[in-house]
């Protein structure tokens, strides 16, 4: 036998059951010499008592056994614990055998006689399997709580009513309609919905129907069969049924051509759709969530939005209120942000100047909770003072404080000496400090800085040039 690596990590439980004493021995010396732990066992039917008591990861078991062949033994194991895993050992010849385990629950089979390394081999692709499964389990936990109701934060009474509404909602199937300005949460608030109802492990599906051309929308949606137009060389799923068993998330609904607004209607009335160039009906089960941002029962009014569809998509209503109308979740979004951003960015800021706040708190905050959250991410790679101050905060949320921004200009890095009091040499002057900063900021990221600094990317390579800069970083 050759040499195999130790087990690097908590090591698996493995238990061997067969009648043969002495390939026992060989099996228990042999695994726990690779870092295994290993129980052995004669008899089948205690085996399955202890399964009961004890939990083990793999089991290798001998499909000859006096009181209980292997597949006999198999069904009842897995019966026990379904997740079990189970090495099934064969004599020559017994391959019709060995199929109909793998057919029952066995993770695999090895033919007597075998070697170690062939065994070590099994045993590792398991370890690999329980440990992609550990994994998805830990990255489906993560998922839940991202989109808990816990971690949509908020502690104002219109939001939480909202929470109560969703919390109500989660294990129905009805279609939602979500309103509200952009910015505020409206796709945040659909995920919670999604991620928190019965359909979890299937699909949530997003388009926004504003950034699909005319054109393609409808193919977007119910997919084509091939032939269908000129591109269409293959058939295509739509979203409907990628989405199927989950959420498909219609976000700025009112954007929709209003002749595929019929089409959509078909669909969230009957659960079926037809693919561009298919007379057959696609059976379908989805949720839909709808959100906009526009005045639909305007829009019904003007011919732009179906009154039929609008009513079909307005069973529920959720208006999420401007992040101006409820002051007090600002501090605690703030909070959160620069918890979410010392993480991301490995910064240790945890204070926000009374001054900064008090414009934070002031500031009409015309992109909702976007640009909030824009905000605290540029403050906290800007500032030098190890909390978010007022000078790290942009100038127009500056002025929603009281702050006088001249005066800030006057204290700021540039000095006005002498008798220079040219505006165009000061400006000069400013902008090289704020692209130096950016840039350090950065590491040298200069589609980063430009962000900071909010002007283009083209912009800042002018100026980079206009001040010859070039090599700043």
């Amino acid at each position: 036998m050759t040499e195999q690596p130790q087990v690097e990590h908590a090591p698996l439980s493995v238990l061997v059951v067969d009648d043969e004493k002495t390939l026992r021995t060989s099996l228990v010396m042999n695994l726990k010499l690779v870092g295994y732990n290993v129980t052995d066992i004669e008899n089948p039917e205690t085996a399955l008592e202890l399964i009961q008591d004890r939990v083990f990861d793999i089991v290798l078991c001998d499909l000859q056994m006096p009181e209980m062949d292997g597949l006999a033994f198999i069904e009842q194991c897995k019966a026990t614990n379904p997740e079990i895993a189970i090495v099934l050992m064969t004599g020559y010849g017994s391959h019709d055998i060995a199929v109909e385990a793998l057919r029952i629950g066995a993770y695999d089979y090895l033919s007597k006689p075998f070697d170690q390394d062939e065994l070590i081999l099994t045993l590792k692709k398991i370890e690999e399997r329980e440990q992609l499964r550990s994994e998805n389990a830990t990255l489906k936990s993560e998922i839940d709580k991202q989109y808990s109701f816990a971690n949509i934060i908020a502690k104002s009474k219109a939001m939480k009513d909202i929470f109560e509404t969703i919390k109500r909602l989660t294990k129905y199937n009805t279609t939602v309609l979500i309103t509200g300005q952009s910015g505020t949460g409206k796709e945040l608030i659909a995920k919670a919905l999604h991620h928190n109802s019965p359909r979890k492990d299937k699909p949530f599906i997003a388009i926004n129907c504003g950034a699909i051309p005319e054109t393609l929308m409808e193919s977007e949606l119910f997919g084509h069969k091939k032939g269908a137009f000129t591109d269409a060389s293959r058939d295509k799923k739509g979203l409907f049924e990628e989405a199927d068993g989950g959420t498909l998330f219609l976000d700025e609904i009112g954007e929709m051509p209003i002749h595929l607004q019929v089409k959509l209607l078909r669909a969230l009335q009957e659960q079926q759709i037809h693919r561009v160039g298919d007379e057959q009906p696609v059976n379908i089960d989805v949720r839909v969530i709808a959100a906009t941002l526009r005045n639909l029962e305007s829009d019904v009014k003007e011919g732009r939005f179906r009154e039929d569809l609008y009513y079909r998509l307005n069973v529920v209503s959720l208006h999420l209120p401007a992040l101006h109308e409820r002051p007090e979740d600002i501090q605690v979004l703030v909070e959160h942000f620069m918890k979410k951003y010392n993480k991301r960015l490995g910064l240790s800021i945890k204070e926000v100047g009374p001054d900064a706040l008090k414009c934070l708190m002031n500031y009409k905050w015309r992109g909702n909770i976007r640009e909030l959250e824009n905000c605290i991410e540029r403050a906290m790679v800007l500032t030098e003072s190890g909390k978010i101050d007022i000078d790290s905060l942009p100038e127009s949320i500056q002025k929603a404080g009281g702050v006088n921004t001249s005066q800030s200009a006057l204290d700021s890095d540039v000095s006005i000496s002498g008798d220079v009091l040219s505006i165009k040499q000061h400006t000069k002057a400013l902008e090289v400090q704020l692209i130096h900063k950016a840039l350090k900021k950065t590491k040298g990221n200069r589609t980063k800085a430009a962000k900071l600094l909010e002007i283009s990317h083209r912009a800042l390579l002018y100026k980079l040039k206009e001040y010859d800069l070039k090599d700043v970083k």
